[in-house]
């Protein structure tokens, strides 16, 4: 496939060029539930510990008695327009499917669609160095991959894990009174779509950039404490689509004090003036019928509560006594914002209840 060689200087900006930016293009929760339920599923082998079943972060199947494959893959449309941050970015969301079922990262694949008459080869090498900065962050290479001729520019990985079966985490094993526990703040489709309206500043474009190439890495030490039940990651779907994906995989009620989850510095402040993104309706039109809110519940943390997040945290339900466990292996590995945000209970009549 032949690439041009034009100037970047000439090139329209990354974020022009798609429809949708980071895990906010994600087809929303009940379309893509639609979509698959009339799909014809073979008979899953005893072997595949974690499928399709929870919706969970990856596959996972397992090969002998002391090790298993954690498989999953991840790709986007820019959701900013450096094209290293792109690339980054990217890569940082598509490990961390990994690092949420409890695994660590041995190599990936990467996923590269471009429009070749409209980028430039500096462009698209700069994704894929962005990209390669991630894994090396990780500690794996990319092996391979394939790339297309596209409309909209994507990019992602296929990243493939280890894991000791004992230690998996799957998202459906949380336990009524656990702990619920945020690795990262909220925020960021927020911020995405005031950097495509030209309203972001520069400080919330680092804070932007920092959260989201930040390696989920604490997951490996979190799924070795016996007191960790479930993990997984908020992106897409936001806090409220996955933390009801925790609660219904486990047949509980998840109960999310709002005041307790940790934003990035800028959001209120522009959810307040209505900057955000379209992809969060679809997902409360998706599921808000599963959702309990507060009668004071505002607009701003609505769009909050269903912002998509792109390369988001952890999301932890593990016992009370593990709490303090839970939050020195965050701090150990840089997550300073990570919070108790809520609690697991017996099942109710909504799977998700927020409170303020």
């Amino acid at each position: 496939m032949k690439l041009t060689n034009h100037s970047i200087s000439t090139e329209p900006r990354l974020t022009s060029l798609s429809h949708g930016g980071g895990c906010g293009c994600k087809i929303a929760p009940a379309v893509l539930s639609e979509i698959l339920k009339g799909v014809p599923q073979l008979p899953f082998p005893k072997e595949l510990l974690v499928g399709i079943e929870t919706s969970d972060d990856a596959a996972v199947y397992q090969i002998n008695e002391s090790q298993a494959i954690v498989a999953t893959t991840d790709f986007f449309m820019p959701i900013v327009d450096d094209p290293f941050d792109f690339g980054k970015i990217a890569a940082t969301n598509a490990i961390s499917d990994i690092y949420a079922m409890g695994g660590t990262p041995l190599f990936a694949l990467a996923l590269v669609g471009m429009p070749i008459k409209v980028l430039s080869n500096a462009t698209i090498a700069r994704i894929l160095e962005g990209g390669a900065e991630a894994c090396r962050g990780a500690g794996i290479p990319i092996a391979g991959g394939h790339t297309i001729d596209s409309v909209e520019p994507i990019y992602g990985l296929v990243a493939i894990g280890i894991i000791d079966p004992k230690q998996v985490k799957s998202n459906a094993a949380a336990k009524p009174g656990d702990a619920l526990i945020l690795g990262k703040p909220l925020g960021v489709g927020i911020l995405s779509a005031a950097l495509k309206k030209d309203l972001l500043s520069p400080e919330g474009y680092q804070e932007m950039i920092f959260n989201t190439t930040k390696l989920n890495s604490a997951g490996p030490d979190l799924a070795k404490l016996a007191g960790v039940h479930a993990l997984t990651d908020v992106t897409g779907f936001g806090l409220a689509g996955h933390t009801l994906e925790l609660a219904r995989g486990s047949q509980c009620t998840a109960l999310v004090n709002w005041s307790k989850v940790p934003l990035l510095s800028q959001v209120k402040e522009l959810a307040e003036q209505d900057i955000i993104t379209g992809a969060s309706e679809r997902n409360w039109h998706s599921y808000g019928n599963d959702v309990s809110l507060p009668k004071d519940f505002t607009k701003a943390q609505h769009a909050l509560l269903t912002d998509p997040q792109t390369s988001g945290g952890l999301l932890v339900s593990c016992d009370q006594d593990a709490v303090q466990d839970v939050l020195e292996i965050f701090k150990r590995h840089g997550f300073p914002d990570a919070r108790v945000i809520g609690q697991m209970s017996e099942k109710q009549e909504k799977p998700l209840v927020l409170s303020n």
